[in-house]
């Protein structure tokens, strides 16, 4: 007898539906903000996901509280911001903390364009979060904008938009370019 695919389980069932559907969506990295935040930023801006020690980012003076120093990243000077911080939210310092680790995720500034910026090096930031949830897919096109009065001035800076999941979580979407032209020109 023929298998058709009436037949198939659904997880095998492939229709050009599903595929326009997964083509249309994108990658997310989803992490957690103090208090009660997760939001998210598209796995196409980011390098990597860091564990970094206490004592390992270097403060400087003058700078912004968000900004928390920097941070020797494979040989290279890596600006490292409290994220929460910046956002509007509960400063790291402020948390009770059960590690002797900062979670950061490392934003690249050229964001899927070339691999270089035009003064020829790469720029990236380091973003220190709560903690690193998951990867989500969803479609930047279902991205809602909050009513003004639901986001806080500092937050709205950097918003993208937010998502409803279909279990009725939602995830804050943020703007990279907006994180990296918040930071301290030189």
């Amino acid at each position: 007898m023929m298998q058709s695919d009436f037949y198939l389980p659904t997880s095998e069932r492939r229709s050009s539906t599903h595929d326009y559907e997964k083509k249309s969506q994108a990658q997310f990295l989803r992490f957690h903000l103090v208090p009660d935040t997760n939001v998210m930023l598209p796995i196409f801006q980011l390098s990597e996901v860091l564990s970094i020690p206490y004592g390992q980012i270097v403060p400087i003076p003058a700078m912004p509280a968000w900004v928390m120093g920097v941070y020797n990243w494979r040989g290279e000077i890596l600006w490292m911001v409290d994220l929460g911080h910046l956002v509007g939210l509960i400063p790291w310092y402020q948390q009770t903390v059960s590690s002797s680790n900062h979670r950061a995720v490392v934003l690249n500034a050229n964001l899927g364009r070339s691999a270089r910026s035009s003064h020829g090096r790469n720029e990236m930031l380091g973003l220190v979060v709560n903690r690193i949830e998951d990867i989500e897919w969803c479609n930047p096109d279902e991205f809602y904008s909050p009513p003004a009065s639901a986001v806080s001035s500092e937050l709205a800076t950097f918003l993208r938009g937010y998502w409803l999941k279909q279990n009725g979580e939602m995830l804050v979407a943020l703007d990279g370019e907006a994180i990296m032209a918040a930071m301290p020109k030189p």
